[in-house]
């Protein structure tokens, strides 16, 4: 009798220590009593009975899921290939298990169809320029889609673009005579407020007396420093008048002298 004792306490010791489960701090249980949802296990040592109850494990960390590069066509029928990563946890592990059979597949497709549809309502200008904002109007779809299975999109991000190779060819044309336009710009903006200095350096120059002839001699003294340079010196007209009026006034001065002689 001793020893049925024994043989059963061994088996019941046995099948305790089989019904203990783990769920580690980052992971949720469901647990399921006769195939119906019971409760949710927290981390933990639990015991799950044999035959009655069942469980399973959920892990409720961040997950990274790769969008596979898919073919897209723009709003103004340019076709491209396009790929993104995706970020989610699950908030309400409950619904991970019981509303979806697999959550995980069901998000990976969910994005996808949400990205071609998006990549589908803008122009390709638009995708290369506002990347940013698609990326978070991809999200916004797709959390709003994946709310009745327990799982929260936090950020989708999409990774690469890839045009076709006469794209590229066209962009690179455009993107070239931009710069030609935006140097021919800079030119020509250069040169008016060259022009603009100019004038006002001669308004400022003529308004001055003798500012002339000063500036005159300040790029003489530049031109002097080197030897090698040969300077070819314009006299200002105004210095030639001033000659012109001493000379006549010494031609008159003559004229008077010889009239006074002859009386």
């Amino acid at each position: 009798m001793d020893g049925l004792l024994i043989v059963i306490g061994f088996i019941v010791l046995i099948i305790i220590l089989s019904s203990i489960r783990q769920i580690n701090e980052y992971e949720k249980g469901i647990l399921f009593e006769y195939g119906k949802f019971k409760r949710i296990l927290n981390p933990g040592w639990h015991i799950i009975l044999p035959i009655i109850q069942s469980f399973q494990r959920i892990d409720i960390r961040t997950k990274a899921v790769d969008v596979p590069e898919q073919d897209a066509i723009t709003k103004d029928n340019v076709t491209i290939k396009i790929n993104a990563v995706l970020y989610y946890k699950i908030f309400d592990a409950s619904k991970a298990i019981c509303a979806v059979e697999d959550y995980k597949y069901a998000v990976s497709q969910l994005a996808q169809t949400t990205m071609r549809n998006a990549v589908g309502a803008v122009t390709l200008d638009e995708l290369l320029t506002q990347r940013n904002k698609i990326s978070t109007e991809i999200c916004d779809v797709i959390d709003q889609a994946s709310d009745p299975w327990g799982i929260k999109v936090e950020n989708v991000e999409l990774k690469d673009v890839k045009l076709p190779a006469d794209m590229q060819r066209t962009i690179a044309k455009i993107a070239e005579a931009e710069r030609e336009k935006q140097a021919v710009i800079t030119k020509a903006v250069g040169e008016r407020e060259a022009a603009n200095n100019l004038a006002e350096a001669a308004r400022e120059l003529s308004s001055a007396p003798g500012a002339l002839h000063l500036r005159t001699l300040a790029t003489l003294n530049d031109l002097s420093s080197d030897q090698s340079n040969t300077i070819v010196f314009a006299i200002p007209i105004e210095v030639l008048s001033a000659f012109g009026q001493q000379g006549a006034t010494k031609a008159v001065e003559q004229i008077q002298k010889l009239t006074n002689k002859d009386e």
